[in-house]
């Protein structure tokens, strides 16, 4: 496996194992930080209207010289949007900002408000082709059940906090019961983990860095990470993670981690755990 190797998804698309992401990153960093991705091999960059920064990536992606269809790129509904009449005007709006004919992955950003009339939405630009995967982010498998009631066609993939502290076992495992992708964002906890006595002294066993450690753990475990980065350096080091394998122990150990809390990056009050 590479930077660029895939994970087949439930419809016989495929997405990249990792991912640029692209939270908080703003102007000419943003725009750069992409190129960077793009230049180390990276193949999927994450987005979302509410990053606002929809346009810097498409910027990049235009730019940069690489084929349109072998880049992979994803972004979000933000659940304001997530209302009757809405729904339309916020995609066409992701679509011109990008300044891309089509959107590679969409997601319902979270599972509030009109989760079903916004899912048909999806389903519909699906059908267009207009966006070639539909997904949603922070769902539960709660909120997974309620959507397969109505909807036609399952999310391919669906987008989570996981980290070591979160491991998230749960949805993951339902998740891949159903044939669908996870992809963890906050991928490294913000930082946090990377300090964690256990975490430091895997890393030496390896001869890796902390932060490498656990973006191999998220791939073994079948998940796609989301590593946010605009420091180019730390981009080319995210994407050193093929040349190793972490051992069954290793794994037990990151696993054991689990505290079951979030690193904090507030979520919103209507959101039902």
């Amino acid at each position: 496996m590479n930077v660029s190797s895939t994970f087949k998804l439930n419809n016989g698309n495929e997405i990249p194992v990792i991912a640029l992401g692209s939270w908080d990153s703003r102007g000419d960093e943003a725009y750069q930080a992409c190129l960077d991705a793009l230049s180390a091999g990276y193949r999927h960059i994450d987005t979302a209207a509410y990053y606002e920064n929809e346009s810097l990536v498409g910027a990049a992606v235009r730019d940069c010289e690489i084929p349109r269809e072998e880049i992979f790129v994803t972004s979000k509904m933000w659940y304001e949007d997530m209302v009757e009449g809405k729904q339309e005007a916020a995609f066409e709006k992701t679509l011109k900002e990008l300044g891309l004919e089509y959107v590679d992955m969409y997601l319902l950003h979270w599972p509030i408000n009109d989760v079903k009339g916004s899912w048909k939405v999806l389903e519909k630009y699906y059908e267009q082709g207009l966006i070639k995967n539909i997904g949603v982010s922070n769902f539960r498998p709660k909120h997974l059940k309620q959507l397969e009631v109505t909807a036609n066609i399952a999310p391919a993939v669906d987008q989570i906090e996981i980290c070591p502290f979160l491991v998230q076992e749960e949805t993951v495992n339902y998740c891949q019961e159903h044939d669908i992708v996870v992809e963890a964002w906050g991928p490294l906890g913000k930082g946090k983990q990377l300090s964690e006595p256990e975490i430091v002294a895997i890393a030496k066993k390896y001869n890796k860095t902390p932060a490498q450690i656990i973006l191999r753990w998220h791939l073994q475990r079948g998940i796609v990470s989301l590593p946010k980065s605009v420091h180019k350096e730390r981009i080319i080091q995210n994407a050193d993670i093929f040349d190793f394998e972490l051992s069954k122990e290793d794994m037990q150990i990151m696993m054991s981690m689990d505290l079951r809390e979030s690193t904090g990056r507030g979520y919103p009050e209507q959101y039902e755990y």
